[in-house]
């Protein structure tokens, strides 16, 4: 028996017996119709030592069960999988921030805040899968639509940390007509806490002092989002 031992082969999608290849059924049957296991191997390209690729995207989806979960590892968790080196964690993370973008990618054309859900959608896309708190402001014009939404808070949220007069600073510097404030809770749980109604009523009451019209806060979480106007939370 030799003294050298073989490396074990590394694993494609071309290994794959044919039918069972993820890019040939993506073709075939459109992305749809394919497992979450089945479009993360095709992002993969190829396996590792020892595991093919849809192996090794089987074992991720088992590790982290969820896509949301998945979506907030990091570049370091990533790596802690086998086979998953720099490229593979870096080609996952490319591929979720791509489709977290075409979720929130608005044409020139400005998206109208016709209602908090059109809103909540548009910054759940940023704010879903973060780790912190962040504070944004909508800022709105006299046609109703969204001129832009700045953040203008990251961190650990409390009323205290908070300064009012940033929120508003952006407002006054866009001539915004109007304004909806929103921030994350990063448990993915969006109910609203008493510091939560507490910073609301400051910021309507410094609106009125303003003359911007506060339209609403949302609270965001995974999938999830509440409007602290439609549960009369801080507004009058």
């Amino acid at each position: 028996m030799s003294d050298v031992q073989q490396s074990k082969p590394t694993y494609t999608i071309h290994d794959l017996p044919e039918g069972t290849r993820p890019r040939e059924r993506l073709a075939r049957l459109g992305p749809e119709a394919l497992s979450e296991a089945e479009l993360i191997a095709i992002i993969l390209r190829s396996g590792a030592q020892g595991i093919n690729v849809i192996d090794m995207a089987t074992d991720l989806m088992r590790y982290y069960r969820t896509l949301d979960a998945l979506a907030r590892a990091s570049f370091t968790d990533l790596q802690r999988h086998h086979g998953i080196g720099e490229a593979k964690a870096a080609q996952i993370m490319a591929a979720i921030e791509l489709g977290r973008r075409v979720m929130r990618a608005a044409p020139e054309e400005r998206l109208r805040a016709d209602s908090p859900e059109i809103v909540a959608r548009l910054l759940m896309a940023e704010l879903a899968y973060v780790d912190q708190e962040y504070v944004k402001v909508v800022l709105i014009d006299t046609r109703n639509r969204i001129i832009a939404t700045p953040t203008i808070y990251k961190g650990t949220l409390n009323t205290t940390s908070i300064r009012i007069g940033e929120i508003f600073k952006e407002a006054i510097k866009s001539n915004a007509a109007a304004i909806i404030v929103a921030h994350n809770h990063p448990s993915g749980d969006p109910s609203p806490s008493p510091e939560d109604v507490i910073l609301t009523r400051r910021i309507v009451d410094a609106g009125t002092l303003l003359n911007i019209d506060v339209l609403d806060h949302l609270i965001l979480g995974r999938n999830r989002w509440v409007s602290m106007k439609e549960r009369r939370l801080g507004f009058k």
